[in-house]
C-alpha cells in the first residue's frame, strides 16, 4: 500500500503575501503580475506627471527671469524721468551755462546707471536687457519650454534696454561746452522716444508674463487630473486590503492546520499497519 504526501495548498500564502506586498507599498498594483494592462497605464499617467512637474518648474523660472527685468526696467523708466527733468532745467535761459554743464554731469550719470542696470541684470547668469555684460547689442530672444509637447513655446522679443538701444549714446558723450539751453531743448525728443521704448519694453514683458501664468494654471490643472487618476488606479483601499489580509490569513492557518491534521492520520494509519 502506498500513502501519498499531503502537499499543502501554497496559494493562501501567495496571496498572503501578494496582499502584504501591498500594505506595505500602499501601491494596488506592484507589479506587471499584478495587472499588466493597469501597470501600464499608471506608468504612462506617472511620466506625464513628470513632465508636467518639470514644465510648471520652466514656467516659473521664465516668471522669475521676467519680473526681475521687468523690475530693473521699471528703475530704468525712473532714471528716464529724472533725465527729462534735468534737461527740462538745462532748457531754460535763467540756468546759467555752469550750472548747465553741472546738469550735464548729473545725467551722465544717471545715463551710466541706466547702463549699468542694463549690463548687470542677470537670471542664471543670462543678461536680460543686452547681449551680454560687455556687450551693449540687442537680446536673443528667450524661448520658455512651456509644456510636454514640442509646440508648447512660449518666446519673448528681443530688448536692447540701453543708452545705445533707446537712442541716448549721443546725449551720454555730449560735449559740456556745447550744451546750450536749445541743445538740451532738442534732446527733449529723444528722451521721450527712450522712454516709449522702455514702455514697450516693460509691456511685452507684461504680455509675455501674462501667457506664462495662463499657461502654468492649464499645468498645473492638467497635473491634478493626472496625479488623481493615477491615484484611483494604483493607490491602495488599505480597509479593503486588511480585510483581504485578513482572509488570506485564515484561510493560510485553516490551510496549515488541514495539513497538520492528514499528517497525523497518515502517520496513524501506517503506525497500525506496522504493529
Amino acid at each position: 500500500m502506498q500513502i501519498n504526501n499531503v502537499q499543502l495548498d501554497q496559494s493562501p500564502y501567495l496571496n498572503l503575501n501578494q496582499s502584504l506586498n501591498r500594505i506595505s507599498s500602499g501601491k494596488e498594483i506592484n507589479s506587471a503580475a499584478d495587472n499588466a494592462a493597469s501597470l501600464s497605464i499608471s506608468d504612462k499617467l506617472r511620466t506625464e506627471a513628470s513632465g508636467l512637474t518639470q514644465s510648471i518648474d520652466n514656467v516659473n523660472s521664465a516668471l522669475a527671469s521676467l519680473q526681475i527685468a521687468d523690475k530693473s526696467i521699471s528703475e530704468q523708466s525712473n532714471i528716464l524721468d529724472n533725465v527729462k527733468e534735468k534737461l527740462l532745467q538745462a532748457s531754460t535761459d535763467t540756468t546759467s551755462q555752469e550750472g548747465r554743464e553741472q546738469i550735464l554731469t548729473e545725467i551722465k550719470d544717471l545715463l551710466k546707471n541706466f547702463d549699468n542696470i542694463a549690463s548687470s541684470t542677470k537670471y542664471n547668469d543670462q543678461t536680460l536687457l543686452q547681449k551680454a555684460s560687455d556687450d551693449q547689442a540687442e537680446t536673443v530672444g528667450q524661448q520658455f519650454q512651456a509644456g510636454t509637447s514640442t509646440d508648447d513655446i512660449i518666446e519673448t522679443q528681443t530688448v536692447q534696454s540701453n543708452t545705445v538701444g533707446v537712442g541716448l549714446e549721443n546725449l551720454l558723450n555730449q560735449d559740456p561746452s556745447s550744451f546750450d539751453a536749445s541743445t538740451a531743448r532738442a534732446y527733449l525728443g529723444d528722451i521721450d522716444t527712450a522712454l516709449t521704448r522702455v514702455n514697450d519694453y516693460r509691456g511685452e514683458l507684461g504680455s509675455t508674463q501674462n501667457q506664462l501664468q495662463s499657461s502654468g494654471r492649464n499645468l498645473f490643472s492638467q497635473y491634478t487630473s493626472t496625479t488623481a487618476a493615477n491615484s484611483t488606479l494604483s493607490d491602495l483601499d488599505y480597509s479593503k486590503e486588511i480585510s483581504n489580509f485578513n482572509k488570506q490569513n485564515i484561510l493560510a492557518q485553516i490551510g496549515a492546520y488541514g495539513a497538520a491534521q492528514s499528517s497525523n492520520i497518515n502517520q496513524n494509519i501506517v503506525t497500525r499497519l506496522l504493529t
